[in-house]
């Protein structure tokens, strides 16, 4: 049976009871205007064209008038506890369908794992109950824990099926029609085709749990080590594929794409341990932190081939934790008789004539229950395999996934096409009863690639592009900046920090940048390199401060590593968010005029000069822009990591200023309440009647730099957000947006464009003609735009 990993959609839900309103709270409806996502208007011409294949495969549908009933479903336990596994609940409804498929006609089920199922047509009635009962193989013999009752005798501890019973209700909900597809295809009504949508994954998810696949969304991984990779510190990388139906300009199509995930590295624990520590001797193993790592990880026993979920570690090693255990006359074990005390490694050595090689000294693996462990030999438990792994990964981590998980074009068109031909699909009973068939070859489309723009830099000359990249060799800045008062810190035992400011500054009379000589040159005292971190940093800075007569404008700072740094993280916060010191860190290895011309480029924007500007932007001619007073808007919302509720969200929107220019930006943060994607301070009315959102201040900051001139047009880059989320794009933020342009007086409202922009697509483009990747700037004019999107 599949495991479900985490899903992108959730299904279709029934209208909740509104919620308790104490008496003293007025209830005040407030109609959010409702507005629509236009489609796409035309095509563009400009550009060289240029054959593309897509990984979209045509569907075709010969029963578009078929509608899916939707039917919600309770399962619980013979006490009524409801069943929260997905894997479990999958099992029940295979075993319902076994069980009592001539009572629902026939009709095959596509089941969310969750609380809905969906079948082609109506079930014989809209209400059912019944009782499914599981058998299970399971061996009789326990494990050593607090209560000796469980322990029976070795000899009998043959595997024997174990019954469990349960309730499943099944009731209607409502009807999805299918035919809602083709209207949203013809343009009618794009968003009432994502419910049809939504039951097609839901379908393409459930062949996959079938097949035993670990799921991720709508990403599948099989249980195959010839798809895994190490990428470090116990953790593997799995390929697997990505399916799910998607609607296009050319019509419905199958997006198939290769994809990766990361899970725990099956296999002994304690050689999991040792890797993600980075210990060579289990002597040296960290057991609290281990004890953190292991919580909810599923093992298998070998002594007796089941899993166990594990809860934790024993407190004592496991020669000396010890279980009360009932002993009959005759020396064997047995729920009657004396009750002794013994200790796990005895129990196993003496009971179960298990020989225990490594576990002596080494706390156990507790599969049981709070008041009631249940306790395992470490060096018997091995991690189950497809367990994911949710945490950040280092850098060092996420470089080697990306090199392991790169595919050349040709390599990735054969394994996507293998993937289409070996899934199966046109045999789904689910699917068939739709008329639902895939074609087996990519898309063809055409595409264009546009003219890389041209950039105006200093002394009004133009850069241009060659391969997607700008090269600022033998160019001058745009508008330098001037450094004065300027310090040079080294955290690094072996850089030259004095050829290193020698070299900065004539590559910066070369770039237009005048650098005065630095002030000091602060290097690190050496009894504080075996410090922590923050030590480190606040004793630099100490230093600094009790020479320097006065804060500097700018700190170049040298670090000893090139990655993954941990003094960078306390240095920024400390000058940045402490201090309001600019820095740049830099690491060199070798010291070159391409290496020193990076550096000085983020140097002189960080410091406000302007490195370069579009040409069309430096001759004042954009079109749609300079016509207009415009304002354009960057947003995003950045999260903690998974499973880190306790960190708040942080929003940040960047707005223009000094219009008609369009690469001068002021930013502005908030946190906000954690896993929230919605904005929620775009627009934030104070007590006093007062606006303290983030539109405000970048309203007001347009206004004072743009000469008077207030925006009649606002464009929009939203990133971040997923499909389901864009109606409340444009019906909470844009909301927002436009009160707090109302509160600052103003009746006509601009004119908005609101662009979402989205990394983590499937789509795929190959060349058709050459084995190449597509070249920098190709713009597809293809079927393939999504509607509603």
């Amino acid at each position: 049976m599949g495991t479900d990993g985490g899903a992108d959609h959730t299904s279709p839900s029934l209208d909740l009871p509104p919620p308790t309103v104490p008496p003293n709270v007025k209830v005040v409806r407030e109609d959010l205007p409702k507005r629509s996502i236009i489609t796409r208007p035309g095509f563009g011409t400009s550009g060289k064209r240029i054959s593309l294949l897509a990984n979209h495969f045509k569907v075709s549908i010969t029963n578009p008038d078929e509608t899916f009933y939707q039917y919600s479903v309770a399962i619980s336990f013979e006490d009524n506890k409801a069943v929260e596994s997905k894997v479990l609940g999958r099992k029940v409804i295979d075993k319902l369908y076994q069980t009592y498929s001539s009572e629902l006609a026939g009709k095959r089920f596509a089941y969310d794992g969750d609380a809905s199922l969906y079948t082609v047509g109506p079930l014989p009635q809209n209400n059912f109950e019944y009782t499914v009962v599981l058998e299970e193989s399971i061996a009789k013999c326990g494990n050593p824990s607090d209560n000796g009752t469980q322990i029976e005798s070795y000899k009998r501890s043959k595997s024997s099926l174990h019954s469990k019973t349960f309730k499943v209700e099944i009731s209607y909900a409502a009807k999805v029609p299918l035919n809602s597809i083709s209207h949203a295809l013809q343009k009618a009504d794009p968003e009432k085709a994502q419910d049809a949508l939504r039951v097609l994954d839901i379908v393409l998810r459930q062949d996959a749990a079938k097949r035993g696949c670990l799921l991720v969304g709508q990403s599948f991984f099989h249980d195959d080590s010839r798809t895994f990779t190490d990428v470090g510190g116990g953790v593997t990388g799995v390929r697997g594929f990505h399916s799910s139906f998607r609607p296009t300009l050319g019509g419905l199509s199958l997006n198939m794409d290769a994809s990766t995930t990361l899970i725990l590295t099956p296999g002994p624990v304690v050689d999991f341990l040792l890797v993600n520590q980075n210990v060579k001797e289990t002597r040296y193993i960290d057991w609290a932190k281990a004890k953190k790592m292991l919580k909810n990880m599923r093992v298998k026993a070998r002594h007796n081939n089941m899993e166990f979920k594990i809860t934790g570690l024993s407190e004592k090693p496991c020669n000396q934790q010890l279980f009360s255990m009932k002993i009959s006359s005759g020396g064997s074990t047995g729920a009657d008789g004396e009750t002794v005390e013994i200790t796990v490694y005895d129990y196993f050595v003496k009971h179960r004539n298990i020989e225990l090689i490594s576990s002596s000294y080494m706390p156990c693996i507790d599969v049981g229950k709070p008041k009631r462990p249940n306790y395992l030999p470490i060096e018997l438990c091995s991690l189950v395999s497809l367990q994911r792994y949710t945490k950040a990964l280092s850098v060092t981590q996420r470089a080697s996934l990306v090199e392991k998980s790169r595919q050349k074009p040709p390599e990735k068109i054969r394994v996507v096409t293998d993937a289409i031909k070996n899934s199966h699909y046109d045999e789904n009973p689910v699917l068939v009863a739709c008329g639902i068939s895939v074609e087996k070859h990519l898309s063809q489309l055409d595409g264009r690639v546009l003219d890389a723009p041209k950039l105006k830099v200093g002394n009004n000359e133009d850069c241009l592009p060659q391969n997607g990249r700008w090269n600022f060799n033998n160019k001058k800045l745009l508008n330098p900046s001037q450094i004065d008062h300027w310090a040079l810190v080294n955290f690094s035992a072996r850089a030259d920090c004095s050829h290193l400011s020698r070299e900065l500054i004539n590559c910066g009379r070369n770039k237009g940048i005048h650098i005065e000589r630095p002030y000091a040159i602060f290097e690190e005292d050496p009894q504080y390199r075996k410090a922590s971190p923050v030590t480190r940093v606040e004793k630099m800075v100490e230093h600094i401060t009790a020479t320097l007569p006065g804060p500097p404008e700018f700190l170049l700072c040298v670090l000893p590593e090139r990655k993954n740094c941990d003094l960078y993280g306390p240095w920024k916060r400390k000058c940045l968010c402490n201090l309001g010191i600019v820095t740049q860190c830099v690491s060199p290895i070798k010291i070159n005029d391409q290496y020193l011309t990076n550096v000085l480029l983020k140097m002189n924007s960080k410091l406000g000069g302007i490195n370069s500007l579009l040409a069309i932007e430096n001759s004042r001619r954009i079109p749609l822009i300079t016509d207009k007073p415009t304002m354009i808007l960057g947003m995003d919302v950045s999260h903690g990591s998974p499973g880190r509720s306790d960190i708040p969200s942080i929003a940040a929107v960047v707005g223009s200023r000094s219009w008609p220019l369009i690469s001068r930006y002021r930013a502005a943060v908030r946190t906000q309440s954690s896993k929230v994607e919605m904005i929620e301070s775009l627009f934030k009315p104070l007590a006093n009647g007062e606006d303290d959102g983030i539109m405000r201040e970048l309203l007001k900051d347009f206004y004072e730099t743009s000469n008077g001139r207030k925006p009649t047009q606002i464009i929009i880059f939203r990133d971040g957000v997923s499909e389901s989320q864009f109606t409340q794009v444009i019906d909470i933020e844009l909301n927002q947006i436009i009160k707090a342009y109302q509160h600052l007086g103003e009746t006509e409202i601009p004119k908005f464009t609101v662009i979402v922009a989205q990394k983590n697509h499937h789509t795929r483009l190959f060349q058709a003609t050459a084995a190449e990747n597509v070249p920098p700037g190709n713009f597809s004019t293809c079927p393939l735009s999504c509607i509603a999107r």
